[in-house]
């Protein structure tokens, strides 16, 4: 089969086996490659593996006759037209619960540096200020332990309902809420209203996929929903936070400070507003690189999913995993 790859040229050959590698034919284009480019290098493809970040439009689906399925590299695909590719019956797959426990565990380590205050900590030690800030902390007695924190989750799939099951362990309340209401067989949260969970967490930790009605779903108004002091954790989407209504609750004192793995227009740049914030606002926030999902063992089982599905559509086959049923 042709195969199109829409992203990082060698991670796919880097995570196959080299005999099933070698029975393919591939083209690579680089990710968010305009429309033409990619008809040029892949119209007549059966399949497009595309990365997680990246972009299938509509006029490229139509454009490739022998298209049979859309593969995402991860979980995200809302680059994809899927409606284009349900009606030209071309299935559109992901890598469904490859990164959960990776991000889960992010979400966690993100968590517990917020509490910590590890940011200040880690620059204070550098300083030579140690026992300034420890003594300051033990008068003032505001480092809190998970089991002290009510952590709200706003989205439950995979990696919401990993994240529940490891803060249970260390002894906090979880709370969550779905857009699609309340899941059947959780034993490890209890369903809350928005408004309601926004009123009682600790901790707010965003789990959404990105679509037009979720986008800034962190804004001002959900802000000030949110119990006083009480910290924001993503490592879903950047947007899904407006930036500067984040600052504003920060600046305010409303929020505490916000852990974010992922930030509103990526690639992340020097000039990026929320970079910008003054230093007392700067201090409450603690970044990393959208690395939560992208361990060694995220990728094994995501690329093995995506072998798995390049396999059944070879044999004739449905595919797994697929986001567009029809």
């Amino acid at each position: 089969m042709k195969i199109l790859v829409i992203g990082k040229e060698g991670r796919l050959q880097k995570n196959a086996d080299p005999a099933v590698y070698a029975r393919h034919s591939f083209s690579y284009v680089p990710n968010n490659s305009p429309d033409d480019v990619i008809l040029a290098a892949g119209r007549d493809a059966e399949i497009i593996i595309v990365d997680a970040m990246g972009s299938v439009s509509a006029a490229v689906i139509e454009e490739m006759p022998n298209l049979k399925m859309i593969h995402s590299e991860g979980v995200g695909y809302q680059g994809v037209d899927v409606d284009a590719a349900r009606k030209k019956q071309v299935y559109v797959c992901n890598c469904k619960g490859m990164n959960a426990t990776a991000v889960a565990e992010q979400a966690v380590f993100l968590m517990l540096s917020l509490l910590r205050g590890s940011v200040t900590g880690d620059r204070a030690v550098r300083e030579g200020r140690q026992i300034e800030v420890k003594e300051n902390h033990m008068l003032a007695g505001d480092l809190k332990e998970l089991a002290d924190c009510t952590i709200g989750y706003v989205g439950f799939g995979d990696i919401a309902q990993a994240t529940a099951r490891m803060a249970d362990v260390f002894g906090a309340k979880n709370v969550y809420y779905c857009p699609s209401g309340a899941k059947k067989g959780i034993e490890t949260a209890d369903y809350l209203p928005l408004d309601e969970l926004l009123a009682i967490s600790d901790i707010v930790s965003l789990h959404l996929p990105v679509t037009p009605e979720t986008a800034n779903t962190a804004n001002s108004a959900f802000f000030a929903k949110m119990k006083d002091g009480a910290y924001l954790v993503n490592t879903a989407r950047g947007e899904l936070v407006d930036s500067e209504a984040l600052l504003s609750a920060i600046r305010s004192g409303k929020l505490a400070g916000a852990g974010l793995d992922c930030v509103a227009d990526e690639p992340v740049r020097a000039d990026n507003a929320i970079l910008q914030a003054e230093k007392e606002v700067e201090d409450k926030l603690i970044f990393s690189p959208h690395v939560g999902g992208i361990t060694a063992s995220s990728f094994k089982r995501g690329y093995k999913m995506l072998w798995d599905n390049i396999a059944r559509i070879e044999a004739g086959e449905r595919p797994e995993h697929i986001v567009n049923q029809w």
